[in-house]
């Protein structure tokens, strides 16, 4: 039984195990952390929120990845975004041993396929062509196999995540219960998967994820008024009844609820600015954090899969968040919105 699983309860102050060196992966991790010394600090993501125009925030990307010329328009930005994110997929799958490994990164897409080819089905609309291609299944196989109702031709975690959906959505016709259904079966194989691969990094990243997915989960039902217990993500380091209880509490109350987990911080900043600004920004924010956080101490392993798998997501937030900053200027966004956004780690 791995580290993760013999925890009855939080024994961890901050961040949970990260698991064993391994000596396979020694060229990749010094090859990781050259590459995550070079990305971009956190002073020039400030700039470039601060920065007048859009204009400028493109020249300050000069000399980084993301160079653009001073014209580029938001969907020029936007393809060069996905290239760079496919770079670092290609380059995850160059330094990876473990085939499994390779499998987890493709079923993100897979999963992401199958919510746009749900939705499309139960809303009666055509089955598109805009299916992502770095899933285990190609595009067009995607299209055809939903096209004739052949399930069996997927993986078993996708036609799980068919049938969940599926079902999901016709029990009350609600088009979010294809997503909540998704989800739970993606963290579930996301586990199962770490649990065979023998991974504890990869269970502690994975319970992490949903605990706090189902911290957002709980403060937008709390926000709703709506009591939807169910929807919790399992399992986690965070106990189910401690989220159910949570729902029944006022807000005041919930920052010493989760005084005895790692997210007290989180649930503490995130629900101030919730009920001060009705927006979840800041929890957003202090989610990513966490995660930055979590990621980095990985960096500090000798020589394993975790410093790789720990480069290759935070390279993907960084994607994103050059993205969030060029569309905010690009829709004239104000710089503090920007800045109370961005990631402190």
């Amino acid at each position: 039984m791995s580290e993760v699983n013999e925890q009855a309860v939080i024994d961890f102050y901050c961040y949970p195990p990260l698991g064993s060196e391994d000596w396979r992966y020694a060229f990749a991790t010094a090859r990781a952390r050259v590459l995550e010394s070079m990305m971009l600090t956190r002073g020039v993501l400030v700039d470039i929120a601060n920065a007048a125009t859009y204009e400028d925030a493109l020249e300050l990307l000069n000399g980084s990845d993301y160079a653009m010329s001073g014209g580029a328009n938001f969907s020029e930005v936007e393809t060069m975004l996905l290239a760079r994110r496919s770079e670092a997929r290609n380059l995850f799958v160059e330094l990876i041993e473990d085939e499994e490994l390779i499998e987890l990164l493709r079923a993100r897409e897979d999963f992401a396929n199958m919510r746009l080819a749900v939705r499309r089905v139960v809303t009666e609309r055509p089955i598109g062509s805009d299916y992502s291609d770095e899933g285990s299944v190609a595009a067009e196989e995607f299209e055809e196999i939903f096209e004739q109702e052949n399930y069996e031709r997927f993986p078993q975690y996708l036609q799980e995540a068919v049938e969940e959906a599926v079902l999901g959505y016709y029990e009350a016709k609600d088009i979010r219960k294809i997503d909540y259904g998704i989800d739970r079966v993606q963290a579930q194989y996301k586990l199962r998967k770490a649990k065979e691969l023998g991974s504890v990094f990869l269970e502690s990243f994975f319970r992490i994820q949903n605990d706090l997915t189902n911290i957002r989960t709980m403060l937008r039902l709390k926000l709703a008024d709506r009591d939807e217990k169910s929807l919790f993500l399992l399992p986690g380091f965070v106990g189910h009844d401690r989220l159910i209880h949570a729902l029944d509490i006022g807000y005041e109350a919930l920052a010493p609820l989760f005084f005895s987990t790692p997210y007290h911080d989180i649930v503490e900043g995130g629900v101030s600015y919730l009920t001060s600004e009705n927006s979840f920004l800041v929890l957003e924010k202090l989610c990513e954090e966490y995660v930055v956080g979590f990621l980095r101490s990985a960096l500090l392993i000798s020589s394993g899969v975790q410093p790789v798998i720990a480069y290759f997501l935070l390279k993907e937030i960084e994607i994103r968040t050059v993205r969030m900053l060029l569309s905010g200027k690009n829709n004239g966004l104000d710089a503090k919105m920007l800045r109370d956004r961005l990631c402190q780690a």
